[in-house]
């Protein structure tokens, strides 16, 4: 992925790419090079849902960083099934998430876990709470509820 391609693509969502040395503000990133690899990865499709994410929904485009832009990705593919079931169900979760708070809170952790998989856990339980254990991989041939118990 070219440079330009990901600055276009950014700018199409009104993210603005920063130098390293300058602390980015909101709908600014100092990652564009993260955006290219995820989207080299997967597809355009998958990073356009991706920015969405967080450039559509409040109160998330304050923290476009490589731990965040990864962490978002890796929820996108493990929650597919919800996000093709009811988008907008997705977005509001996302609305209602503060992704700064849990992101530091994930920043806390760094040099002993990633902070990539500590922000998307902190997510992925939320996104369990709003649609339920087993939401993301739900087993259409299984009469049982999602911890065995007969539903």
């Amino acid at each position: 992925m070219t440079e330009e391609r990901v600055r276009v693509l950014l700018a199409e969502y009104e993210i603005q790419i920063v130098g390293k040395g300058a602390a980015p503000g909101p709908r600014q990133t100092r990652a564009p090079e993260t955006v290219a690899r995820i989207w080299r990865r997967n597809d355009e499709a998958h990073i356009r849902l991706v920015i969405s994410t967080l450039a559509e929904t409040h109160n998330n485009f304050a923290v476009l960083d490589e731990a965040t832009w990864w962490a978002v990705s890796d929820l996108v593919r493990a929650c597919r099934h919800i996000i093709e079931a009811d988008a907008g169900a997705w977005l509001a979760l996302w609305d209602a998430l503060p992704l700064d708070m849990l992101h530091s809170i994930a920043s806390e952790l760094s040099g002993t876990v990633r902070v990539r998989d500590a922000i998307a856990a902190l997510v992925y339980e939320r996104i369990v709470r709003r649609f339920g254990p087993g939401a993301a991989q739900p087993d259409l041939f299984d009469d049982r509820g999602p911890y065995g118990e007969a539903a």
